[in-house]
């Protein structure tokens, strides 16, 4: 047995908001009992009282979540400005969760321990890992690695958390708290299965060049020549932005992910882009239409839909960037709704617009952190 269940409120007021949710979800459930949970939220709302109603109602709920830059779901499609709960039930899935908290301390060593620490309360070996960490106080890629060594390599799947542009604070969720500076997961085990697709829209253009120096997130030099240079030549002396990210192409993969410029160093031609950067990458620069970018979702959905194992999967978890949200302005809905219109059925699904998107760049690959990109992941029982 494998029961979802959805809730997703509009309703600014919190009590309104929460309760909206939660009665939703107890009418999916009928009766069944969730064992864990994943809980996206607007930036505005009483955090600490939703995360306590919830554990009223559903007492020991594995529970995590975050802030995010909008919310989507099979009840609402996109909102901004709105709570969502997706709740998990089953009798032969196993979900566990923990949390690292003041992990800009340690990064890497603080998430290891957590995923360690997630890792000792299972059963059986974990399948695969949600996160939805935090953006603004350390590197996410950092997170990640630590991720990774606690978790052997298994698949990651997540979002980093957002403020709605605000860049000053975002809020993660475990079980009732309400934290910053953390990174909470969820570990699946058991008779489950998954699959997953990304894709952004964006294309490569121009000639594959090597960057040659570079610091975590600040690119200094592309083929030895600063790296200013590389986006002025491509762009026409336009200042770098997320409109044209980097395709990124780590050592030994033959896929991208994308980087999108925060800003840049005129002095020094230096390029600060939104999450770190391998040594030794080759990058091209990108393009897209809106037509691409919405189109992507799809793409992304189609391809997990191709990959999945079973007959049908059960959820549909979205990952989506907040740069997509705001190129796409008033089109942002269109993600969703290109998406239904690949359904044979209608499937249940929940997710929100993130600081950077976390998955593997294909199957049984590597997990990277995404910008600007659209990630589908698909669950169900064996």
């Amino acid at each position: 047995m494998f029961k979802i269940a959805i809730g997703h409120s509009n309703d600014p007021d919190s009590n309104e908001a929460v309760e909206e949710i939660l009665e939703q979800c107890l009418n999916s459930l009928v009766g069944a009992t969730p064992q864990a949970g994943l809980l996206f939220s607007a930036l505005n709302f009483d955090h600490s009282w939703i995360l306590q109603r919830i554990n009223e109602v559903f007492p020991g709920l594995e529970l995590i979540g975050g802030t995010t830059d909008g919310e989507l779901s099979s009840v609402l499609e996109f909102q901004q400005d709105s709570l969502t709960l997706i709740l998990f039930c089953s009798d032969n899935i196993e979900i566990r969760a923990a949390v690292g908290r003041n992990v800009s301390q340690n990064p890497t060593a603080i998430a290891q321990q957590t995923a360690e620490a997630a890792k000792r309360q299972l059963s059986y070996p974990p399948k695969f890992c949600i996160t939805i960490p935090e953006s603004l106080t350390t590197s996410t890629v950092a997170i990640l690695q630590g991720l990774m060594l606690g978790l052997e390599n298994i698949p990651i799947f997540g979002g980093a958390t957002a403020d709605q542009w605000q860049y000053q604070q975002t809020y993660q969720f475990y079980k009732t708290e309400v934290l910053s500076d953390a990174v909470p997961l969820l570990l699946f085990s058991g008779q489950i299965l998954f699959s997953h697709g990304i894709a952004g829209g964006w294309y490569p253009i121009g000639k594959q060049r090597l960057i040659t120096k570079v610091d975590q997130n600040i690119i200094y030099e592309i083929d030895g020549k600063p790296a200013l240079d590389f986006y002025h030549y491509y762009l026409n002396d336009s200042d770098p932005d997320a409109v044209y990210p980097l395709a990124v192409f780590p050592p030994q993969e033959e896929n991208f992910f994308l980087r999108g410029a925060l800003g840049y160093d005129s002095a020094i031609g230096s390029i600060t882009v939104s999450g770190d950067v391998p040594e030794h990458s080759v990058v091209q620069i990108t393009d897209a239409s809106l037509e691409d970018i919405v189109i992507a979702s799809q793409v992304a959905f189609t391809d997990a839909l191709k990959n999945y194992p079973g007959q049908d999967p059960q959820v549909a978890l979205f990952f989506s960037c907040a740069w997509r949200r705001q190129i796409l302005g008033t089109r942002a809905n269109e993600e969703y709704q290109a998406i239904a219109r690949c359904w044979k059925r209608p499937i249940t699904s929940c997710g929100f617009y993130t600081y950077g998107e976390i998955a593997p760049l294909r199957e049984n690959g590597q997990t990277f952190f995404h910008n600007t990109t659209f990630v589908a992941l698909l669950i169900g029982n064996q």
